[in-house]
């Protein structure tokens, strides 16, 4: 008989990419507080949010660049979201404006995967790495 469990619906490389996109959050907002740090939310969320999926991905045998090239696409789409909330509203859109946007929004959900796919695959390899070094040091 088949699961009905909501937890089955949602695929495990997203849920990893969701739980590190969530855990992004705080880390954004504690690294904004140094001095002179200017970090977005979508960058945030694109760069550590990618690199923690990565990390938690390699523990749940999942792969580290595919969890982290979703957590990218999370990030590119938390930022356009932010703009449009904050200053989307208070921008006078014309035509040619709005063409802009579409093409930057494009070409932002083009890249911001591929530096996704890049950190998670370094949050895995330092996942991995500290995982074997513990493990040498136990035995």
């Amino acid at each position: 008989m088949p699961s009905t469990s909501r937890n089955d619906s949602i695929p495990q490389v997203w849920r990893v990419a969701i739980l590190g996109t969530i855990a992004a959050l705080p880390a954004t907002v504690i690294i904004n507080w140094l001095p002179n740090s200017e970090v977005t939310l979508g960058g945030g969320v694109m760069l550590v949010g990618s690199l923690l999926a990565g990390a938690v991905a390699v523990t749940r045998s999942v792969a580290p660049g595919a969890a982290g090239f979703r957590g990218g696409f999370l990030g590119g789409v938390s930022a356009v979201a932010v703009f449009l909330v904050t200053d989307g509203t208070t921008v006078s859109w014309s035509l040619n404006l709005a063409v802009f946007f579409l093409i930057a929004v494009v070409m932002l959900l083009s890249v911001s995967p591929v530096f996704g796919m890049i950190c998670g695959r370094i949050g895995g390899w330092v996942a991995n790495t500290v995982t074997e070094s513990t493990s040498a040091h136990a035995s």
